[in-house]
């Protein structure tokens, strides 16, 4: 029988090592649109509704900023908004930033791409209707790589200003950079429970619960076997997924000790790492 994660699971907080806390704060503040939810000496949590925390900043001492590309790890992660004219006035806003602005037209979503200041890339998003996206034949979400309607979307703005990113933003998926395809893949399905959504030659993997596009991607694009970067480099520490209860991360430990993955318990949480090292934290939600 197919193991199958809960169709609310979903990919939670995410946490970045950055190299200086207060350029970092001004840059998700001021540029990408995020609110400071509570800041201390060495890390700030950030949030889009005042409430839930989305991405934490933790301030590594001396950290070094390695080039894009350069390890395994974060590839982006993707801040989802709640509909197209939120991604116009993002748009319309990281122009008058006068940060260079990725995007690509995914069939599925619209997508815009920048980088952090210590080359953490952040994907802001918005999906189109669910009913509008098609399959292959062999069950697969067909995704393209088009330019974005850069005019339509900013034609969707009109007269609204910009203050930031609205409260229904939330974390929509975590793409990564991995050293071997296939046992990442089996990893995220056959021991977690992931479903397989599409997928890019052999150089790119896409999973997700509950018949999502994708929740996590994977590739190797930074290069096959590439290592995790150093303790002290900034990019992802760890990002959480978040289950609907105490009894589906329950299942998980299960398949974890099944497959004889070491992990961890604390605070009521499963620490584990996948075949590339990269640290998740296996929750129920609150």
């Amino acid at each position: 029988m197919a193991i199958r994660l809960h169709p609310d699971t979903h990919i939670g907080l995410v946490t970045l090592k950055v190299s200086s806390l207060q350029k970092s704060l001004a840059f998700y503040r001021d540029v990408v649109g995020l609110q400071i939810l509570q800041e201390q000496q060495s890390y700030a949590d950030l949030t889009a509704d005042g409430v839930q925390p989305l991405v934490r900043l933790v301030e590594v001492p001396e950290a070094v900023v390695p080039p894009r590309r350069a390890a395994a790890g974060l590839y982006h992660f993707a801040l989802l908004l709640p509909d197209r004219h939120s991604l116009g006035l993002s748009l319309h806003h990281l122009i008058e930033s006068g940060i260079h602005i990725g995007h690509s037209d995914h069939l599925v979503s619209e997508a815009l791409y920048i980088t952090d200041p210590d080359n953490n890339g952040i994907e802001i998003y918005a999906d189109r209707a669910r009913e509008l996206w098609q399959r292959d034949e062999h069950g697969e979400y067909i995704m393209g790589l088009d330019p974005i309607d850069k005019e339509g979307l900013l034609a969707e703005v009109g007269s609204t200003e910009w203050n930031g990113l609205p409260p229904e933003t939330i974390i929509g998926h975590i793409h990564l950079h991995v050293s071997n395809l296939a046992k990442s893949r089996d990893f995220y399905t056959e021991v977690l429970g992931f479903d397989s959504t599409a997928h890019m030659d052999q150089s790119a993997w896409f999973v997700s619960a509950g018949g999502y596009h994708h929740h996590i991607g994977m590739n190797t694009w930074a290069g096959v076997g590439t290592p995790l970067a150093p303790p002290k480099a900034a990019g992802l520490a760890h990002y959480a997924i978040v289950l609907p209860n105490e009894q589906d991360v329950q299942c998980i430990r299960e398949r974890l000790s099944a497959a004889s993955i070491p992990f961890q318990t604390a605070a009521k949480q499963l620490i584990v790492h996948d075949p590339s090292g990269i640290e998740i934290h296996l929750q129920a939600a609150p």
